[in-house]
């Protein structure tokens, strides 16, 4: 049982091989229809050489039937020159004897040429069947190799995007944008934590100014120095 189902593996691969290294399928479909082209033109050629034969078998029968009629009315006119006594009886009856066996003959032959004419016309209806078959397949596959060529065409696309999209590592472009994404997110906080430290400390110098106002207070003390200089004594609240 191991040796067979060995056996049949090996086949299933042989089958395999074999489909793998298939032709082109588009080449092989226009060998096939040249090759159903051949046969035609040599069907025609039998086809007109039999015809011919029919045609021939048709003239022959209407030639033997004409000498048929012939040699009966030499026949006749024969025994009335004996009737009327222009021959002698003896004399006419071996001539018209032997028009008749000539009659008999072209009759034989004739017979023979409507059987032959017969079979010919057999044969010209089965071979013009074989001709139109041939014709029909001729035309099917030429419509089929048109629709061939396209399918061929969009596999040939679709396999060398799936080809394309094979080769990309998809789950590495993801990653990468995900890690360029946290990295946007690191920077947005980062420039947040910037402004916030920033308003901070502007907040609180402002205070500090709002608190002390260091002109006016250096003002009223350049103001004193100059009094106590001139002597002026400043008013006391």
């Amino acid at each position: 049982m191991k040796f067979l189902k060995r056996l049949f593996k090996i086949g299933q691969a042989e089958v395999h091989h074999a489909i793998d290294n298939m032709e082109d399928p588009i080449k092989m479909t226009e060998q096939g229809i040249r090759d159903m082209k051949e046969d035609l033109d040599k069907s025609l050629e039998a086809l007109a050489q039999v015809k011919a034969m029919s045609i021939r078998a048709k003239n022959e029968v209407e030639q033997y039937g004409n000498t048929a009629e012939d040699y009966n009315e030499k026949a006749m006119l024969i025994l009335k020159k004996a009737q009327k006594g222009d021959m002698e009886a003896e004399e006419a009856d071996r001539l018209a004897t032997e028009a008749l066996l000539k009659k008999e003959e072209a009759l034989g032959h004739q017979l023979r040429a409507e059987g032959d004419k017969e079979k010919f016309d057999q044969n010209v209806i089965q071979m013009e069947g074989n001709v139109q078959t041939i014709k029909q397949n001729i035309s099917k596959w030429e419509n089929e190799l048109k629709i061939l060529r396209s399918r061929v065409k969009v596999a040939d696309a679709t396999k060398s995007l799936n080809k394309q999209m094979a080769k990309i590592d998809t789950n590495g472009t993801i990653s990468l944008l995900e890690r360029m994404k946290e990295k946007v997110h690191q920077e947005e906080a980062l420039a947040e934590a910037y402004g916030e430290i920033a308003n901070s400390t502007k907040s609180v110098d402002d205070e500090i100014n709002r608190a002390v106002d260091v002109k006016k207070t250096k003002a009223t003390s350049e103001l004193e120095k100059l009094k106590e200089q001139l002597g002026i004594s400043s008013p006391k609240d």
